[in-house]
């Protein structure tokens, strides 16, 4: 919010403008306000403060585009010939004189709103062409002059009126704008955020098979096939917007499977899921987990007891994966990419709609996930 306050304070800028243009006048004489009219003051008022903000927030768009520029001078030579017209006409609010000055500032909000002057030019059209009939009808065919003057205050009231619906219009459609900009930024970041998880995961497994491949190890060639499953998956599935927890489940197996492959020492893995393998989930949010579990749990723990315990169920309209390991509490385990990287995924997919709790003792690490499926 405070950001679209800031690409739009020329708004803020035009408030003051317009107020200290509207004294100045009045105190010079070239205005006069009546006080009692209070609702004719606000339209015109917001009518001017719109136009004057307008300008200003474009002000560096007509640096650059010196054409603009030239559409912007021969408006304000066109505003001076409809001066000099009116003034050399005998008749008051002469019909040929508002038909210019409404094509003056339809012209101002093309020049300088166009796209959105073409999204709704039927009905700006519409609505002037309305006006002005409206206008021409009473001017033209009241009885007299002075019972139109009755009727002048609400027909400018008319001109005036759509002015503030357009303005809160083109804002919506702005504030919008930027809505779907943060959204873009947001899935730009996921994509980016996505992109560092993979490498980081597959960075760990090469090492591994590299261990394996310098001792002639026999489960080489097992550990490539399992690794290729899982590239493949990581490739294709990763980037779908959902996949099944039962594929999900065959893709923490096969890590699972591959790690027992390479560990000498016994490690007590168990993986229990309670859960309909059809619900489909947001791909790839637990394998952080367990990859660090295996990577500060079992790899530092040094003894024959180290344990990886993991339950996947599904409550409360929540699907819950809960991840428990032993550690060896005398080595420093520092905060990897991989969990930073799952935070903020999980910000970006769930808002506030999720759970991630982290509870640490000395020799444990418990992590518990909490998040919705697709509907």
């Amino acid at each position: 919010m405070i950001k679209f306050f800031k690409k739009y304070k020329a708004f803020v800028i035009g408030l003051v403008v317009t107020k200290v243009l509207a004294l100045l006048l009045e105190y010079k004489g070239a205005i006069i306000v009546d006080e009692d009219e209070h609702l004719t003051n606000i339209l015109g008022f917001l009518f001017y403060w719109f136009l004057i903000s307008i300008f200003i927030h474009k002000i560096a768009y007509l640096k650059e585009n010196f054409k603009t520029v030239i559409k912007v001078i021969c408006l304000i030579l066109f505003l001076i010939a409809i001066l000099v017209i009116d003034s050399n006409a005998d008749m008051p609010d002469n019909p040929i004189t508002i038909l210019l000055i409404i094509v003056f500032y339809l012209a101002v909000v093309y020049v300088i709103v166009p796209a959105f002057f073409k999204k709704y030019k039927v009905a700006i059209l519409s609505t002037y062409a309305l006006a002005y009939s409206v206008f021409l009808y009473f001017r033209l065919f009241s009885d007299s002059f002075e019972l139109y003057r009755q009727q002048s205050k609400e027909l400018f009231i008319l001109f005036m009126l759509p002015i503030p619906i357009f303005a809160s219009l083109w804002a919506y459609q702005q504030w919008k704008w930027f809505q779907n900009l943060k959204s873009e930024k947001s899935q730009a970041e996921l994509a980016m955020l996505q992109a560092q998880m993979n490498p980081h995961f597959f960075f760990n497994t090469l090492n591994n098979l590299y261990a394996l491949t310098i001792k002639q190890s026999d489960k080489a060639p097992e550990v490539i096939l399992k690794l290729s499953d899982m590239m493949r998956y990581t490739i294709y599935e990763g980037k779908k917007d959902f996949v099944t927890i039962g594929e999900e489940i065959a893709y923490l197996n096969n890590y699972i499977q591959l790690h027992k492959i390479r560990y000498k020492k016994e490690v007590d893995i168990q993986f229990n899921h309670e859960v309909d393998n059809d619900l489909k989930i947001k791909p790839l949010l637990f394998i952080i987990l367990l990859e660090n579990a295996f990577k500060h749990g079992v790899e530092s723990w040094s003894k024959n007891n180290a344990y990886i315990h993991m339950n996947l169920t599904y409550t409360d309209d929540f699907v819950q994966f809960e991840i428990e390991n032993n550690f060896d509490g005398t080595h420093t385990n520092k905060v990897g990419i991989g969990l930073e990287n799952l935070k903020r995924r999980l910000q970006l997919l769930f808002g506030k709609n999720y759970a991630l709790l982290i509870n640490k003792t000395e020799n444990t690490y418990k992590v518990t996930l909490k998040i919705p499926p697709h509907a």
